[in-house]
């Protein structure tokens, strides 16, 4: 019991990388799992499932909104980070931006430049209308 490995909420597996020395220009919208290396400008969205999930390690930047139920930060996120379920900002996390959470782990070392607000489930701000139809599009082509 005291000696099991820590596991990271929410992330149970990885569907998705952008590795390092990959940049992505636009919006990443994803299912399952996804970590990021390299950098991506613009948004990283999930298909709202509560089991998303996406790690940013030391390497990686994110230059654009974060809204994915599980977030492990250990990278650089330029812009608004929201977690419907939980976030881990580790030691190397750099938020410049707010931070919309409903349950938090913040390391020593970890910086936000910005507000942390609780409470994301009941409020979390609405997805701008582009990218409500971005995720929409994104969800029907899944189910076809």
């Amino acid at each position: 019991m005291w000696n099991k490995k820590k596991r990271r909420a929410g992330v149970e597996r990885i569907d998705s990388l952008i590795g390092a020395g990959t940049e992505i220009r636009g919006d990443v919208i994803f299912s399952g799992g996804l970590h990021i290396d390299g950098k991506v400008k613009g948004n990283v969205l999930s298909d709202n499932s509560p089991d998303a999930a996406v790690i940013v390690s030391n390497q990686g930047v994110v230059e654009g909104e974060v809204r994915v139920a599980h977030v492990v930060l250990n990278g650089v996120v330029k812009g608004d980070v929201y977690s419907s379920e939980s976030i881990e900002l580790a030691s190397e996390a750099r938020v410049e931006g707010n931070v919309y959470y409903n349950l938090l782990e913040m390391a020593m070392g970890a910086a936000v430049n910005g507000q942390l607000v609780h409470g994301v489930k009941n409020s979390q701000p609405a997805l701008s209308t582009k990218d409500e139809e971005v995720v929409q599009s994104y969800q029907e082509t899944q189910s076809v």
